[in-house]
């Protein structure tokens, strides 16, 4: 079975405590080759209001939680039991599974966040093969060549007419081949 991202319902401005609760959970249960990651959508919006700049945290989707699992009875049960959950999106209630956010979905959301789908520094090392997924490059296979933490960018060298040439792509770009 993958990871994939679902989104939880959650009682409105509880989102931080069904991430904390969750959390803990996966933690003293041992759950961590189930649960992943846990994500509120948040954007930062900067303010001026009487002449003084202020960052405002602004959430993207009030009332939902974003969850990177491994779709297993336990892992569903476990989030579907936490307190201040409503449910999942995507499932027809009755006990059937919810239906994962598409690739492309979840990478809208977390690119606007900064993030990436694919833990860089976990998931992709320099020489690690790549496919392109996004992007002009897409349907190619390269290598990757150099890694950008800070700006979740990579370098990767691809074969563009017989030659080795260097691209630069957004992470959310690329799955691993």
């Amino acid at each position: 079975m993958e990871k994939e991202w679902y989104v939880v319902n959650t009682y409105s401005g509880h989102e931080a405590k069904v991430k904390e609760k969750l959390e803990a959970k996966v933690e003293s249960m041992g759950l961590q080759d189930y649960i992943y990651r846990i994500i509120i959508p948040e954007t930062t919006e900067v303010e001026i209001k009487d002449g003084v700049k202020k960052e405002k945290t602004k959430k993207m989707f009030p009332g939902y939680v974003l969850v990177e699992m491994v779709m297993s009875d336990e892992a569903w049960y476990i989030v579907r039991n936490t307190p201040g959950v409503t449910g999942f999106i995507g499932s027809s209630g009755k006990g059937a599974k919810p239906t994962p956010l598409l690739p492309s979905e979840i990478d809208k959301i977390l690119a606007s966040m900064g993030m990436s789908r694919v833990n860089i520094e976990s998931e992709i090392a320099v020489g690690d093969k790549v496919s392109i997924v996004d992007g002009p490059f897409k349907g190619m296979i390269g290598k990757v060549d150099n890694i950008d933490l800070e700006n979740n960018r990579l370098n990767v060298l691809i074969d563009l007419f017989g030659q080795e040439t260097p691209v630069e792509v957004e992470v959310y770009q690329v799955n691993k081949a």
